[in-house]
């Protein structure tokens, strides 16, 4: 019975100065090239994530223009449910 791999492994290709420049890092930090390609996916992951977390806050404060709190929000949830209540009783007299 063979054992299933744990890893995917991939092919990559860089410029010449590139791959010199990789190989220089990966032995500088006693790191195989596989180590090295993997923190560097993290790394960019953890800048894509940051940047799209970012973004949204961004998004999130252009949305929010009574600064509401956290403890607002069992009001604004009332506020709501009672409006939606009284929306609805006013369509059932229509239909009445």
């Amino acid at each position: 019975m063979t054992a299933s791999r744990r890893s995917r492994v991939f092919s990559i290709s860089m410029p010449p100065e590139m791959a010199e420049k990789a190989m220089a890092m990966a032995q500088a930090q006693n790191r195989t090239m596989s180590e090295l390609m993997r923190e560097c996916f993290r790394a960019y992951q953890a800048q894509s994530v940051g940047t799209f977390f970012e973004a949204m806050g961004t998004y999130a404060s252009t949305r929010n223009p009574r600064a509401y709190t956290v403890e607002d929000i069992p009001r604004l949830i009332n506020e709501v449910r009672a409006e939606t209540r009284m929306e609805g009783e006013q369509a059932k007299r229509k239909l009445a």
